[in-house]
């Protein structure tokens, strides 16, 4: 018979030389995603929590910290559009925006927005175009005074708390606004000329370019602009390669009303409509009813509005909500908010927030654990904890709306943000969720379906990320391993 202390010294022989890989195969799931985590690295701090149907916890790794959720913001800002507003698959009437013709023998012009997201002036465009608002003024007059883009229904905020200032001249920080035109963005095509000299610029116009940029014999394009917020002038530099493909830049606008109103005085005058005045915005300040203190009472009557000239109906709002979650839509997002505010308020950021709360004290999920200060995720202040997401995903699910909304989501390997996110894996077409994208930080939430076929619901944060970290990466494989093994 083998002595005691014989047997012990040969199992620390195994144990030795045993691989890594083959202790942490047989170590518990807890531990084994843990290690997934750490493949990227140090210095990010994740958050993890994966539910079973019932609400037991599988995994649970930092559940309650609070982290920089990014797009996954978004999830709360449509949820409330389905809780609140109602009759998202009906054409959106409320929304679309209307033209209105001003008193005297000159009248003046007031293109109106309704919150509509989709309006645009595309020569392609079929449907919510600016150009049927443009006939419709032709047909009436042929002198016009002023051109004016009213956005009062929204107070005039236009960034929300927390945005970071570099983002504001980018398409992901464009200005919100009731009346919003072409996502809000100018785009510029960028082609190259002769070696050493400037690249051409094919623009609308409404900003002056400072082409600093040089066309180079060969290299990889290496544009770069910027634009001081409230300016119309725009900088660009870096360098583009002869034989390139034009690029195309997509520009933020600070003043969407004013932006849609020189639009339109185009649009015009292309229909014969001579125009004497001036292009001029018209908006709301934010009123001291916006205070978080007083907005719990009645909103003050808003004025009703004249009689317009002519409203377009855009598609479902549904539909927008698909492009919100499945392509993460910023603006859209931002809008979105302010429409939920406006069913019970005045429109204001303020009374979005306040309907997202309400349904999330709803949901049970605590305040502390959903902490937001905008409805795109733009916002460095939102905090998020992965209890409080997988808590509220999995009240979401037993919604009357809940199906719908999981339908906007997108899928993994498949389509929007994760098209290219779980393919070729097991979670390929099982993954239902909502990404997010800011500095050192990403996100996923969501439901995946497991080996067993039974759907779990899911939050991962990871916060702080050091550059060239696959976060991500960590992220997908820890829940694949959990997957895989329930």
């Amino acid at each position: 018979m083998l002595s005691f202390s014989f047997a012990r010294s040969a199992l620390s022989l195994l144990i030795a030389l045993a691989s890594p890989a083959a202790l942490l195969a047989q170590a518990p799931l807890q531990q084994r995603v843990e290690a997934q985590l750490a493949q990227a690295g140090a210095g990010t701090r994740f958050g993890l929590l994966v539910a079973a149907e019932d609400g037991r916890e599988i995994i649970a790794i930092a559940p309650d910290g609070r982290f920089i959720p990014a797009s996954n913001t978004k999830i709360f800002t449509t949820a409330a559009a389905f809780h609140t507003l109602g009759g998202l698959a009906a054409p959106d009437r409320e929304g679309g925006a209307a033209v209105r013709l001003g008193e005297g023998e000159i009248p003046d012009v007031f293109l109106i927005g309704n919150g509509d997201a989709r309006l645009s002036s595309a020569p392609d465009c079929v449907t919510n175009c600016l150009a049927a608002l443009a006939d419709a003024v032709a047909a009436r007059t042929k002198r016009v005074g002023n051109v004016i883009g009213d956005d009062s229904l929204f107070p005039d905020q236009r960034w929300s708390p927390g945005m970071s200032w570099n983002n504001i001249p980018t398409r992901s920080g464009t200005a919100t606004s009731a009346l919003t035109l072409d996502d809000n963005e100018i785009i510029v095509r960028v082609l190259p000329g002769a070696p050493g000299q400037p690249p051409r610029l094919e623009h609308g116009g409404y900003y002056t370019i400072d082409n600093r940029a040089v066309t180079v014999g060969q290299g990889p394009a290496a544009l770069a602009f910027d634009r001081t917020p409230g300016s119309f002038l725009l900088r660009l530099s870096g360098t583009l390669a002869a034989g390139a493909e034009p690029e195309t830049l997509r520009l933020a606008i600070d003043d969407p009303a004013h932006h849609a109103a020189w639009r339109f005085k185009q649009m015009l005058e292309e229909r014969g409509v001579r125009v004497t005045g001036e292009v001029q915005a018209q908006h709301r300040s934010v009123q001291t009813y916006d205070d978080p203190a007083r907005r719990r009472g009645a909103p003050p009557p808003r004025a009703p509005r004249a009689e317009p000239l002519a409203k377009l109906v855009p598609p479902p709002l549904a539909a927008d909500v698909v492009t919100i979650n499945k392509i993460s839509q910023n603006l859209h997002a931002e809008l979105l908010l302010r429409r939920v505010g406006l069913a019970n308020g005045t429109g204001s950021l303020a009374d979005g927030l306040a309907a997202v709360e309400a349904m999330v004290l709803e949901a049970g999920v605590p305040g502390d654990r959903v902490d937001l200060s905008d409805g795109s995720g733009m916002s460095t202040y939102n905090r998020l904890t992965p209890r409080g997401v997988a808590a509220f995903l999995t009240w979401v699910q037993r919604q009357p709306w809940g199906a719908a909304w999981r339908e906007t989501l997108a899928v993994g390997g498949v389509d929007g943000t994760l098209a290219r996110r779980f393919k070729g894996t097991a979670l390929e077409g099982k993954v239902f969720a909502k990404t997010g994208g800011l500095n050192a930080t990403t996100a996923l939430s969501g439901y995946l379906i497991a080996s067993s076929g039974r759907t779990l619901t899911f939050s991962a944060f990871a916060n702080d990320i050091p550059e060239g970290a696959a976060a991500a990466t960590a992220i997908d494989a820890a829940l694949l391993a959990v997957a895989a093994e329930n």
